[in-house]
């Protein structure tokens, strides 16, 4: 057998050059580059390799500025591809690669693949111990990128060269699998990536990796059908998995033929436009008073690659009819099967296909249902206007308003990106995408932090497409560095700085549990209390935003808002627009709850309050 010298980095990398995915016939580079920050674990390794044979086999190498955040982007870009390519992302030794934590279990809580290559400890044991390594009293070979075990959906550790011949292939078969998919760790001890091994030539020729479709079994689509045909009130939950098999079109004829209304949960919003007749918008504990009033009678609840997760099922209180069904058209057998329902294991396109064949000469729900549907639509999409319309007499720009003012400034195609605080759950009522790429969260780990390296993510993956990244001003505090990066590799895309001066969502369910505004607001020490409840820090968003490259704006009412959007939409980079917003005036629920234990003692009144108020939902709750 022909074989090539290499050291295992340099393997690594022509190996990786090599691998493409395949998609309905599409192929794709399946890791079409690396986002790396060196150390003394990987700079001799990792880094010499991809110096010397990056631009030979077009594997480009990025530059971030923190470990967590280009896992981030490797994500965002993953997401935005359909799951059909992501970057690797390569760490030192020590806290740079144990800085990659956060983000590998957020890519494996939403089943996005992303490739990581945390540096490790000396595999001949030799020097130890070295600088970062962690020493364990009685297990020799423990190392803190063990802590990469429960956050992968594959791990290994490359204490031998010969090992990364089965290694790199099952760690491609993972990344490719739409139902194992998430963080893939390969960690490379620091003394192995720089050892040479005579490589099996075939080891780096062309691989494609085909994604699969699998279809569902027959008598289970008959026995769903079935179902179907029966029930008077049927409903659908639209989740991340229509978007991720591009089922739009198959979910869209499926509830038009049969008159089935589709909720939306964080995932699958925007697989149908906002204004389609029969999409009914947000469900559970962030939804609308049409989904959530249509689930609490609903008699049979179709999951369309969902997870079903708390937000969704309104910690398992949206669904209050005794007689109701589930089904589970998921392409993860865990997933499918989940609050008892019938478990339609399938691709969401392909199991749409068949379920509308076997309901041939079905005519679907009864007149007087889609009528009821058609009326609550109108009533929500009535709400979500209200909510989204300046109201010039207002003190204080609402949060509700401005994201209806961004919305109609970048219209329904943009893609609008967000993670967490109270943005998600206002974009989910609120955002109206006409385009199944135009909404992109993440809210399976709901991370702080992600919002700005997703948008370098998005724009990598599809350029052309404008981009809004909704961050609130304690998430932007907390990761804002790659707006360094962004501007370095000319990239441009719209972040609209919502700042309360607070963690404001958090602010609100500590209110809403009972308590007082305690820990959550940005304000100064108080000498006299001691604690931080004294006057608020003043920040300079908009200064601290050029410092580092973006075009800033800090419009202080509805005017200077419109006029901030004209004109960043117009310019190229990075354009920050910083938007002072009210810390009160927050987007309600909408007959919905959410589990968040209240304390069961407490000389408090409104805790005691809210208390009894929460062991009454607890009472609604489904055993299962």
């Amino acid at each position: 057998m022909s074989t090539q010298r290499f050291t295992v980095a340099q393997a690594i990398v022509r190996f990786l050059a090599a691998q493409y995915s395949e998609w309905d016939g599409r192929q794709t580079r399946l890791i079409p580059g690396v986002w790396a920050i060196f150390g003394h674990g990987n700079v001799s390794g990792l880094g010499q390799a991809l110096e010397e044979y990056g631009g030979v086999v077009d594997l480009p190498t990025y530059r971030p500025q923190n470990e967590q955040s280009m896992v981030h982007l490797a994500a965002a870009y993953a997401k935005h591809m359909g799951r059909r390519s992501t970057f690797a992302c390569a760490a030192s030794i020590g806290p740079g690669s144990v800085n990659m934590l956060t983000a590998a279990a957020g890519a494996t809580v939403n089943r996005v693949p992303v490739l990581l290559f945390p540096s490790d400890y000396f595999a001949n044991r030799l020097p130890d111990p070295v600088l970062q390594q962690l020493e364990h009293p009685t297990e020799h070979d423990v190392s803190v990128n063990d802590a990469f075990r429960p956050v992968s959906r594959f791990f290994t550790r490359i204490s031998r060269p010969e090992q990364l011949l089965s290694a790199l292939p099952e760690a491609m078969r993972v990344l490719t699998d739409p139902a194992e998919t998430g963080a893939v760790t390969v960690a490379l001890p620091e003394d192995v990536q720089t050892e040479a091994y005579d490589w099996p030539e075939a080891f780096f020729a062309k691989r494609v990796w085909r994604i699969r479709r699998p279809v569902p079994e027959p008598e289970v689509v008959g026995q769903v059908a079935r179902l179907i045909r029966q029930a008077k009130r049927p409903l659908i939950v639209s989740g991340g998995g229509v978007l991720y098999s591009e089922a739009w079109r198959e979910l869209a004829a499926f509830a038009e033929a049969f008159g089935i209304p589709v909720s939306e949960s964080q995932g699958g919003k925007g697989a149908l436009a906002w204004d389609h007749s029969l999409n009914v918008g947000p469900i559970g504990s962030n939804g609308g008073t049409a989904a959530n009033r249509l689930a609490h009678e609903a008699d049979l609840v179709i999951a369309v690659g969902t997870r079903l997760g708390d937000f969704v099922t309104a910690s398992k209180t949206a669904f209050q009819n005794p007689e109701v069904r589930f089904i589970g058209l998921n392409v993860v057998p865990f997933d499918a099967g989940k609050l008892g329902g019938i478990s339609l294991v399938a691709d969401a396109k392909r199991g749409l296909e068949a379920l509308q064949e076997a309901l041939k000469g079905y005519r679907g729900t009864a007149a007087s249902y889609r009528s009821k549907v058609a009326h609550l639509k109108r009533d929500w999409d009535d709400t979500v206007t209200a909510y989204r319309t300046p109201k010039p007499e207002k003190k204080q720009m609402a949060q509700a308003e401005v994201i209806g003012l961004v919305n109609e400034a970048y219209g329904g195609k943009a893609t609008v990106i967000c993670a967490a605080g109270s943005l998600p759950g206002d974009l989910l009522k609120l955002w109206r995408p006409q385009d199944p790429k135009a909404y992109h969260l993440e809210y399976g780990f709901s991370c702080m932090g992600y919002e700005i390296p997703a948008g370098l993510g998005v724009k990598l993956a599809e350029p052309e497409r404008e981009v809004v990244v909704f961050v609130g001003d304690g998430t932007y505090l907390m990761h804002n560095s790659e707006i360094v990066t962004a501007v370095a590799e000319g990239l441009s895309f719209t972040v609209v700085l919502v700042d309360n001066r607070a963690f404001g969502s958090i602010r609100g369910l500590q209110l809403s549990v009972g308590s007082p505004s305690f820990n959550n607001e940005l304000r100064h020490r108080n000498p006299k209390t001691g604690r931080t409840d004294g006057p608020v820090v003043e920040v300079n968003f908009a200064q601290h935003a050029e410092a580092m490259g973006a075009k800033a704006w800090h419009p202080q009412d509805y005017g200077a808002l419109k006029k901030a959007l004209a004109e960043a939409k117009k310019a190229r980079g990075v354009r920050v627009i910083v938007v002072p917003v009210s810390v009160d005036d927050r987007v309600p629920g909408f007959e919905s709850w959410w589990d968040v234990p209240v304390a069961a003692v407490s000389s408090q009144p409104r805790v005691k309050k809210a208390r009894k108020e929460y062991e009454t939902y607890l009472k609604k709750q489904r055993p299962i």
